[in-house]
């Protein structure tokens, strides 16, 4: 018998727990640290050409916009980390029933939130 009830589809209206949330965030932020990481050695390859060349990318670093993409690279490499220390704390069956997930959740984010801000703090602290 065919199954007549509606399909919700929609990503967007879909009410998702916290552990779901952290676990394709931790997914995402994956594909970010994969497609920044050319970047940053480009530029450390650049940086380690000459004296001349690493005072350029001094320079460079200090623009805002840089500034946010660093910070925004240091986040996601964060939240990236420590979710993935969650899960392979859960792959050793420790953390893995839905109390201590949902903690563990929390505790990633937080965790990533102290981390993002104490880099925010450190990169606009550079000059």
């Amino acid at each position: 018998m065919k199954d007549k009830r509606p399909k919700n589809i929609n990503p967007l209206t879909i009410r998702l727990p916290l552990t779901a949330l952290v676990s394709i965030g931790h997914r995402i932020s994956g594909i970010v640290v994969f497609l920044f990481i050319p970047l940053l050695l480009c530029g450390l390859g650049e940086s380690l050409k000459s004296e001349a060349a690493f005072l350029d990318m001094r320079l460079w670093f200090q623009a805002a916009w840089v500034k946010v993409i660093l910070w925004g690279f240091i986040a996601a490499f964060a939240f990236h980390f420590i979710a993935g220390l969650r899960h392979m704390l859960m792959d050793c069956h420790i953390g893995d029933s839905l109390k201590s997930g949902r903690l563990g959740a929390v505790m990633v984010l937080i965790t990533t939130f102290v981390i993002a801000g104490l880099a925010a703090w450190c990169i606009g602290s550079v000059s």
